[in-house]
């Protein structure tokens, strides 16, 4: 039996029925597990195909789908790609990063739905006000935003990446402003503004009664106690970093394709599953040129993991301004048509997931991967077992 790569699927399958014996896990979180450890497993059926040169068979499993599996993110990326590609405007484009501090990340862990959506509505606000201003751009702005919770360490540490054409529309929609050449807005101005317009909000829901504050947290439960830690909160400086613009569109939608449909850890960075522990590779910012391997032990990398499993229903990423779904074509047109470039067409998506996927990644499901002279044809259907069974389980020798 050929070894296959470790996989988080095969941690949960091992340490997780144990991990949630042991704690009592919220719903969301649960939920990810079973699917994670059924992904592409006889417990959620599937098929098997037979060549019609050859004979030979194939089965295949279905997947789980969930936005978390790392194993189910990659025909939805490139789906997704495809669609952003006909939305590109022949400009420079800029990468901006809303990080929140370490104090306010420990409130959004016990306040997940409120706080990400704080966090966006800030970071969106600081945006489009500061390019609005004519001081600085004096445009309306679009852009999209991807919601990230993890470091390379896969410790909790929220962040937005916003991917920001360098322009925008004039206030009279007459003419296209453009950003100067390699810069786009102030950072340390977006910093300023994204700090008071996050703890405007914050405190609003703090009035409110809508933040949750338990555990660690019960200390700022006290009103004098929260005036004081806000307090301190103003007196930090925010992280808003904006990176160097890309060569083009074509490197705008290769750097999309990494941040977009990203889990809190690829398959690919783990290396054993050994002795109870696992290991990965990961990559300490302050010596960025060399990678590391971290050790962990099983429950405390469910632990991480799990840190990262978003609310129900939570969008991830999320459109403003010219790039908002309301009047989308309409805008991008009159862009397009002020910066004299043609309209890109969306291309028809293919009718069936055979087609999507050698259309997006140049394999054919159809090709017998023996004889590569027949054609896979459905042979049979197999229904789901309920139970799990790993075709090909991971041996670490």
């Amino acid at each position: 039996m050929a070894r296959t790569r470790l996989e988080v699927a095969e941690v949960f399958r091992r340490y997780g029925p144990a991990y949630r014996r042991e704690h009592r896990l919220p719903l969301d979180q649960h939920q990810v597990m079973r699917a994670i450890e059924r992904c592409r497993t006889a417990a959620l059926g599937g098929h098997i195909d037979k060549c019609d040169h050859c004979g030979h068979r194939r089965p295949s499993y279905n997947s789980c789908r969930n936005r978390h599996c790392p194993k189910c993110q990659g025909l939805n990326r490139a789906l997704w790609l495809e669609k952003r590609q006909a939305e590109l405007l022949p400009v420079n484009y800029f990468h901006v990063v809303f990080t929140l501090p370490e104090a306010v990340a420990e409130l959004a862990w016990q306040n997940k739905r409120t706080l990400y959506g704080l966090l966006f509505r800030a970071a969106a606000q600081t945006l489009q006000t500061i390019a609005a201003d004519p001081k600085h751009l004096g445009a309306q702005i679009g852009f999209l935003a991807v919601l990230h919770t993890w470091g390379q360490n896969l410790l909790h540490h929220p962040h937005l990446h916003c991917l920001v054409p360098g322009g925008g529309l004039s206030p009279d929609r007459k003419r296209w402003v453009a950003c100067r050449p390699g810069f786009f807005l102030p950072v340390r101005v977006l910093s300023r503004l994204f700090r008071r317009l996050f703890l405007e909000g914050l405190e609003a829901l703090f009035r409110t009664g809508r933040l949750h504050l338990s555990g660690t947290l019960e200390r700022w439960a006290d009103r004098r106690a929260w005036a004081r830690r806000l307090a301190q909160l103003r007196q930090v400086d925010w992280v808003v970093y904006a990176k160097p613009p890309f060569a083009g569109p074509a490197q705008v939608l290769q750097y999309l394709g990494r941040y977009t449909h990203r889990v809190a850890i690829a398959n690919h960075r783990l290396r054993t599953l050994e002795d109870g522990q696992v290991s990965f590779q990961w990559r300490d910012y302050r010596h960025p040129q060399h990678l590391k391997v971290m050790r962990l032990k099983a429950p405390e990398f469910i632990r991480r993991f799990l840190l990262h499993v978003l609310p129900s229903g939570f969008q991830r990423i999320r459109y403003y301004g010219l790039l908002s779904p309301a009047g989308r074509r309409a805008k991008l047109a009159l862009c397009r048509g002020l910066l004299g470039a043609p309209t890109v067409p969306c291309p028809p998506a293919p009718a069936t997931y055979q087609e999507r996927y050698e259309k997006l990644t140049g394999r054919s499901l159809w090709e017998c991967p023996v004889c590569h002279q027949g054609r896979m044809r459905l042979l049979e259907r197999l229904p789901p077992s309920g139970r799990f069974q790993d075709p090909v389980p991971y041996d670490s020798s």
